[in-house]
């Protein structure tokens, strides 16, 4: 079996023993153990205008199945894209991606999914499977990228029956880059195991030292000299499972509160303060080999005023790829994006070519999109070269995730992932203010919750699990604060009280505080066990507290 049917193939059958696609049916154009860049050129060099278009492409789909989809979903798949299914979609299209996406009332990127094709490992195993399949039937034989946002945390697509990360910044609190490597290999090997071959992910962006950032703990800290390593980190662990890492948002989301969802954030900071405290984990990244940049809907001041950087070649041409000398894929964030959404879908996606991106996600309207971008190359405004050009980067990326023998399903929940998540989320836990030495509370225990439901059962059952009376009334109060609230969330009578996203919000926090920068699981467990004194908080702070020791435990 070739290493690129591996990349093009996937668990039909959820992983039981069967028909599986990866032993049969069509095969990739491109050749294991070619020079990639040459390769890559020569394939990209032969493509119609319209093969090359398509592999810019990277939209979503409605249905949870390439082939076979409910009534509404072949419905709203053909208003999207003017085909039914799926893999016609692909067919008809020519693409050259297909991001899978799902919607839940926590995910603060929830407006632009306009669908939930996720269900369970073996659901999208068999969905990645069909969609490959799809790809491989047309002429070019060519193979998609299959990607999903899989940052761990606030913002994570596969949320069951695979590992489950705690988020970056309780990385970031751990501070130990070869820690972050295991983990995100740990992690990438599932992924690629169920077919995704680009996640993205991670969050290079520097939070500021403004509490309220819509980015949150999705970054790993405010520090842009402890960020940079923990990026790397992550890049290299996710590519080294054969799924390639996207860090996001070029040149930087984590100083600014706006959301680039509905409104167009502006930076602010100049070129000097870009350079110093923005772009060090992009530069991290580029030399750890990541695979794609996600440009983003921002208005950098210092550099082109009132143009979003996702549609500015000052930013994306003259900085990421001249100042920079980046030479991977440069994908768009969302075009479905309010910003990204002042042009139409066939403008927009000419708009952002010509600015320098590669790969264009989520178009509003896929046909539309499409239409635009060969109308552009037919009239002379996109010229076949700049097209030959981005596709050559896609495919020798495509060549190198290929190089990577793809995981066997087994590995899905296993336990190198568990140990990894487990390893992860213990050694972010910080004491901020307490003991630093045994139980911080004793006796019955209450957990109470704001904007963390699923982490205070879980909390509870860790506690159960360790011995501990866990009452409803009565008791010490551990009160768990989720991701955007804020001191109006803090409890009074709290005897602990626990920020699951940035600290920030302990400031004004009564008693014993700790972080765990996540409410994972993992991290639930963890703090079980810090709770009743069976381990020792090891965590330092990712971001300045004010009024409280960043390493008051550590």
């Amino acid at each position: 079996m070739t290493a690129l049917a591996l990349l093009a193939g996937g668990c039909s059958d959820g992983g039981r023993r069967g028909a599986d696609p990866r032993d049969s049916g069509p095969v990739s154009a491109l050749v294991p153990g070619a020079d990639p860049a040459k390769q890559a050129a020569e394939i990209a060099g032969r493509l119609s205008d319209e093969e090359l278009v398509g592999q810019l492409l990277m939209p979503y789909a409605y249905g949870n199945a390439a082939d076979k989809v409910s009534s509404g979903s072949a419905s709203a798949n053909r208003t999207y894209a003017g085909a039914s299914t799926p893999a016609e979609i692909v067919r008809k299209y020519h693409l050259g991606g297909v991001i899978l996406v799902s919607s839940s009332a926590d995910d603060p990127t929830a407006g632009t999914n306009k669908t939930t094709n996720v269900e369970s490992p073996a659901q999208v195993a068999k969905l990645t499977a069909g969609l490959q399949q799809a790809a491989l039937s047309l002429p070019a034989r060519l193979p998609l990228f299959i990607g999903t946002d899989q940052e761990y945390g606030q913002v994570t697509r596969v949320r069951d029956g695979i590992v489950q990360l705690p988020a970056a910044l309780a990385f970031g609190a751990a501070g130990d880059p070869k820690l972050t490597e295991a983990a995100w290999k740990a992690a990438g090997t599932e992924l690629a195991a169920i077919g995704l071959n680009v996640d993205f992910a991670p969050d290079a962006d520097v939070l500021g030292t403004q509490p309220g950032g819509v980015i949150g703990s999705r970054s790993f800290g405010s520090d842009p000299a402890k960020v940079a390593p923990q990026v790397a980190a992550a890049v290299r662990g996710l590519q080294a499972a054969g799924v390639a890492a996207t860090v996001k948002h070029f040149p930087g989301h984590g100083h600014t509160t706006t959301d680039s969802h509905s409104s167009l954030p502006v930076l602010s900071q100049n070129v000097t303060a870009l350079e110093s405290g923005d772009l060090p984990p992009f530069t991290a990244a580029r030399d750890a080999g990541v695979g794609l940049i996600m440009s983003g809907h921002l208005d950098v001041k210092a550099i082109d005023p009132g143009t979003p950087a996702s549609f500015s070649g000052k930013v994306l041409t003259d900085l990421l790829r001249g100042k920079l000398g980046y030479t991977g894929v440069i994908v768009t964030d969302a075009l479905n994006m309010a910003p990204a959404e002042q042009w139409g879908p066939g403008e927009a996606a000419v708009r952002a070519i010509l600015a320098g991106n590669d790969v264009l996600l989520m178009p509003p309207n896929l046909g539309t999109a499409y239409k635009g971008l060969l109308d552009a190359v037919k009239s002379g405004r996109i010229t076949k070269q700049r097209l030959v050009d981005s596709v050559t980067r896609i495919l020798a990326l495509k060549l190198r995730l290929a190089a990577v023998p793809k995981p066997e399903f087994s590995v899905v929940d296993g336990p190198d992932g568990k140990s990894a998540a487990r390893a992860g989320a213990a050694a972010a836990i910080t004491v901020l203010r307490g003991k630093c030495t045994g139980a911080l509370v004793t006796g019955p225990v209450r957990v109470t919750a704001a904007g963390a439901d699923t982490a205070k059962g879980w909390l509870e059952e860790s506690l159960k699990q360790a011995g501990a009376e866990v009452v409803t009334q009565g008791g010490a109060e551990v009160r768990l604060v989720g991701y955007g609230r804020g001191s109006a969330d803090l409890s009074p009578s709290a005897a602990v009280t626990v920020a699951l996203d940035t600290p920030y919000v302990l400031g004004s926090a009564k008693g014993t505080l700790l972080a765990t920068y996540s409410g994972s699981r993992a991290s639930m467990s963890a703090l079980a066990d810090v709770l009743l004194g069976k381990a020792k908080a090891p965590g330092r702070s990712p971001v300045p507290v004010s009024g409280l020791s960043p390493t008051a435990c550590a």
